[in-house]
């Protein structure tokens, strides 16, 4: 099978559309034929206005299928002058019978493919004819669509819409002259033959009727002969309406009550107070407890000692020395939840009690020494030490 070329789809510009129907499917194809008399070659190409296909096909194979399909002898006749005389007769047929009057009699039926991509059968009264035409691909199908058939219409439809005569009461030579005018004019400029042909309103829109028409809309748009003009200036900043959002922030807003600033709380005052103390002065007895009222701690001590309020307070709550307890005031729930630092607290010891012990515990000691009682020493440990670092 030979390919499908650029000559062969010029050949076929100057054919006519021969339309078939497959009972089957209810499927439209529309076929375009055309021969050679000198190399006595065959060229078809088939389309559904959505895929094409064609076949090309020698003067051998030609004859071998025309063979095939009668059910006649698949060897050629001896004498050469005869062989090439029958197939010029033959193909002469397929020819006619490809044309506008002859296409009508004859009967199309798909088959099964056996070489190409589809198989049409068509049989007349005595003989049987069949093409298995392949596809030509995406791209050169829309190539040939729309050179073969788009753009014939396009400029067909054109000269429909402008013509002052109904073309269907023309006679064929006004006619032809009509059409020749069209296209001389359509090839100079392309472009601009198909911006004229389609921008029309009354073409427009009768186009746009009709595609609602067939793809079964049910609202038809209507045809209008005057589009108008609209406005197409762009709105002014005085036009443009403030943004939505602004206004749904005003519905929202309370306007019940009015909302007041915030206000830091201010730490509580503590009242100074003196100190009081009371101690019984009798020897031997045990002091008694002694209540320390807490001070806040003067801001210049905190920046003379370099040390945070929490480290003075941890240290104020460490243990006292034994035979002492210490008591401190509580603060109100109210004054504590609202300041924000606690100051810290300086407890003052009695000065007349640390006396007392230090003397006791000078007398006892050297009571100790002088009886010779004093402490022992047990045996010395090996002191421990840790690993050799490295």
């Amino acid at each position: 099978m030979e390919p499908f070329t650029e000559d062969h789809s010029k050949a076929l510009l100057a054919k006519e559309w021969l339309v078939k129907v497959d009972s089957q499917t209810s499927t439209p194809y529309l076929f375009k034929f055309s021969y050679s008399s000198v190399d006595l070659t065959a060229c078809i190409l088939v389309t559904d206005t959505k895929t094409a296909w064609a076949e090309v096909l020698t003067s051998n194979q030609f004859a071998r299928r025309w063979r095939m399909c009668n059910k006649l002898s698949i060897s050629p006749l001896p004498d050469t002058d005869e062989e090439e005389s029958w197939r010029d007769r033959h193909l002469t047929l397929l020819g006619c019978a490809h044309s506008l009057g002859g296409f009508l009699e004859l009967t199309l039926e798909l088959e099964k493919p056996t070489f190409g991509d589809l198989a049409l059968e068509l049989e007349c009264n005595n003989w049987k004819w069949r093409w298995e035409p392949t596809f030509l691909g995406p791209k050169v199908s829309a190539e040939i669509i729309s050179n073969h058939l788009i753009m014939p219409l396009i400029s067909v439809n054109h000269l429909a819409f402008s013509s002052s005569d109904v073309l269907g009461d023309l006679a064929p030579g006004d006619l032809e002259k009509a059409t020749d005018k069209v296209g001389r004019t359509a090839r100079r400029t392309v472009d601009t033959h198909i911006k004229n042909a389609l921008s029309r309103p009354r073409v427009a829109t009768t186009i746009r009727r009709m595609t609602a028409m067939f793809n079964f809309l049910p609202e038809l748009p209507a045809i209008i002969t005057d589009a108008g003009t609209p406005d197409l200036r762009a709105p002014t900043a005085d036009k443009i309406s403030s943004p939505k959002i602004s206004a749904r922030y005003s519905e929202h807003k309370p306007h019940d009550y009015e909302m007041e600033p915030l206000q830091e709380p201010t730490p509580p005052k503590m009242p100074q107070q003196e100190d009081s103390a009371t101690e019984s002065e009798s020897e031997g007895a045990a002091p008694k407890r002694r209540t320390v009222l807490a001070s806040p701690t003067p801001s210049h001590q905190l920046r003379v000692s370099g040390q945070p309020p929490s480290a003075s307070l941890s240290k104020d709550a460490s243990p006292a020395l034994p035979g002492r307890s210490r008591s401190r005031t509580e603060v109100p729930a109210s004054e504590s939840d609202s300041s924000l630092v606690r100051p810290n607290k300086k407890l003052k010891h009695p000065e007349g009690s640390d006396d007392d012990d230090s003397e006791e515990e000078r007398k006892r000691r050297a009571a100790a020494i002088k009886s010779g009682a004093a402490a022992k020493r047990g045996a010395r440990q090996p002191l421990k030490r840790g690993g050799k670092r490295f």
